[in-house]
């Protein structure tokens, strides 16, 4: 038999397989994520440069730190993309019954960390975990199994509704006495945004729309501290010394920042003006130094990586594969809401929530719960690519 001959035997998805491997993952998505965090790296090094030589000495201390974190998220996302989406299905209620006993541990005296007066965080050896990051992740994947096995259920009855909203509130409750009122709004949007994409019908979701908006909005003015900020919000220059300082500090550095920016290292306002330059606020700070064109490659990558993600989640529910479709869908709204949330309170069109900048602000349990999402989307992609797990 000729060569020729043998050549065309061979399966043509086979024979593109065998020669042409990277087309087995998404390189764009991984090159979008790639770039936030690398530029994530620099900026969390120019932000917070002056504050950790002043306090501990060290210069370079968060940017140490931040890599460490950094190594250890692109770890388990390598590891999160070789796991089968099979596990993930099957483990999602352990993942979110675990999420839910860190939150209760973190309220426990004692064992929760508390850094300006709330009480998010728990020691584990030299770090802090802030088990928020981790349950928003859990609940996705958790979620996503939820809506493979009760589809009809869902799509027919209110009680399929109901059911994840009752496990949400016991989370909602628990994020109120840390206090994380900017966790439960993402989780309430990411939640009511997948239960809509797996056929909930218009009206009951636009109702639960706005029963979830009134609950925020008297969850809001419960406490007088979220009151005080939403008056701030509305005219932080009416108080800019007090009340207003973090967000008339921040419209400093983004207005100094006009077109091109500073220059990288350059920023004033990260000079112990700005307050949490290198956690919440480091966008204005990017803005500061990278000036409007910075701006609009951080908000391009994001959207970038949001789109990719619905990509990835259209192909999977077109090929049958539900479970994969819900995760990238719920995984692609996470971050993109977390993103938009951080990156409005930045610019002043959303009042302060105490979010971080996904793949870009300082913290260790961000980065590890970001990094694993992107290693679940790699994951669900890969599988679409080569029909790995096609049940």
């Amino acid at each position: 038999m000729s060569t020729a001959v043998q050549t065309q035997a061979i399966p043509r998805g086979l024979a593109r397989s065998r020669h042409t491997p990277v087309a087995r993952y998404d390189w764009w998505l991984i090159a979008a994520a790639a770039a936030l965090l690398l530029l994530g790296l620099v900026m969390v090094t120019s932000a917070s440069i002056a504050i950790a030589d002043r306090e501990l000495g060290q210069p370079l201390y968060y940017l140490w730190r931040q890599g460490l974190y950094l190594v250890t998220g692109l770890v388990l996302a390598a590891g999160a993309a070789r796991i089968p989406l099979s596990f993930w299905r099957l483990s999602g209620p352990v993942l979110l019954v675990a999420g839910v006993l860190l939150l209760a541990l973190v309220l426990v005296p004692g064992v929760g960390h508390e850094v300006n007066g709330s009480m998010r965080w728990m020691r584990v050896g030299p770090f802090n975990l802030q088990p928020s990051e981790l349950v928003k992740l859990f609940t996705a994947i958790y979620l996503s199994g939820y809506l493979v096995r009760h589809s009809a259920e869902v799509r027919g009855s209110v009680s399929g509704f109901l059911k994840p909203m009752a496990v949400l509130t016991l989370i909602a409750g628990l994020l109120l006495q840390e206090p994380d009122f900017g966790a439960i709004v993402v989780l309430f949007a990411t939640v009511l945004g997948m239960l809509f994409l797996a056929g909930v019908p218009l009206g009951r979701f636009l109702w639960w729309v706005a029963a979830a908006g009134v609950v925020m909005a008297a969850i809001l003015w419960m406490e007088p501290y979220r009151v005080e900020r939403l008056m701030t919000f509305r005219d932080p220059w009416a108080d800019p010394f007090a009340s207003g300082f973090q967000l008339t500090q921040a419209l400093i550095a983004i207005g100094r920042g006009e077109w091109f920016g500073v220059g990288l290292g350059s920023s004033i306002q990260k000079l112990f003006y700005l307050p949490e330059a290198h956690t919440d606020f480091l966008f204005a700070v990017l803005a500061e130094e990278l000036g409007f064109l910075g701006m609009l490659v951080v908000i391009g990558l994001f959207g970038f990586l949001v789109w990719r993600a619905f990509r990835i989640a259209h192909r999977a529910e077109r090929q049958g594969r539900l479970y994969g479709a819900y995760l990238a869908y719920g995984l692609g709204l996470g971050i993109g809401l977390q993103a938009f949330i951080n990156i409005g309170v930045n610019l002043g069109v959303l009042p302060t929530k105490g979010l971080t900048l996904p793949f870009m602000s300082y913290g260790g349990s961000s980065m590890v719960a970001n990094c694993v999402a992107m290693g679940l989307l790699v994951r669900i992609d890969h599988e679409l690519r080569t029909g790995e797990g096609k049940a």
